[in-house]
């Protein structure tokens, strides 16, 4: 292996090592089984912590690091300059990227603004919440992530980071998956109910027109 894309692939080992830990960090009930209501809930927000941040730690080290380049062959595809890092953008890249990162960075914000951060970060899911971005699919933030990531690697035309998305992809659906099976162990009906209405990571198209399930209830 090249020295050069070292970092790249201990990116990809380290976002896969730290994924049994995001399943420790959700199994709520258990932890508090073992160890008592208040230390369990206090151990599993210190393991989604850990977790959550190491993951994100992880794939931007994916995004960034050092790596083959690659530009869309369509006419002649000028780039641009960014004088503060010393790095050229590809335009056609940036006009690529943009709709991703508008659309990822609204889900994201839309539903840790829902949720409130301290869920996101520990994985304590307090009540099921169905407004929003959660109305569109059931795990907004997720989804918010992957298309941000195809927006990182066309903007960084980061070719291993980009041919990477269908692992991505499978690391996210079976994170969701284990976080879906501690909340219906959680709440029950009530989210099994919530999953008959609304898919997981892909959304359906009328959803995304809805306006008024956008609205706050």
């Amino acid at each position: 292996m090249s020295k050069t894309y070292i970092w790249f692939f201990l990116s990809v080992l380290g976002a896969i090592a730290v994924t049994p830990l995001h399943f420790l960090s959700v199994e709520h009930i258990k932890l508090q089984n073992r160890y008592g209501k208040e230390k369990g809930t206090k151990i599993g927000e210190i393991y989604g912590i850990i977790s959550g941040w190491g993951f994100f730690f992880f794939w931007m080290g994916i995004w960034f690091s050092p790596q083959p380049r690659f530009t869309v062959p369509i006419l002649q595809n000028p780039s641009v300059f960014v004088p503060f890092v010393n790095f050229s953008i590809p335009l056609l890249h940036l006009i690529i990227c943009t709709p991703f990162y508008v659309l990822g960075a609204w889900l994201g914000m839309k539903s840790v603004k829902e949720t409130t951060l301290k869920v996101a970060e520990t994985h304590r899911t307090e009540k099921i919440v169905t407004t929003g971005g959660y109305s569109i699919v059931r795990h907004p933030q997720y989804l918010g992530g992957l298309l941000a990531h195809v927006g990182n690697s066309f903007l960084l035309s980061a070719w291993y980071s980009l041919v990477l998305t269908p692992l991505m992809v499978v690391l996210i659906y079976f994170i969701s998956r284990k976080e879906e099976k501690e909340l219906i162990k959680e709440f029950g009906k009530e989210y099994v109910d919530y999953k008959k209405k609304v898919p997981m990571l892909i959304p359906k198209s009328r959803s995304l027109f809805n306006q008024e399930k956008f609205t706050q209830s």
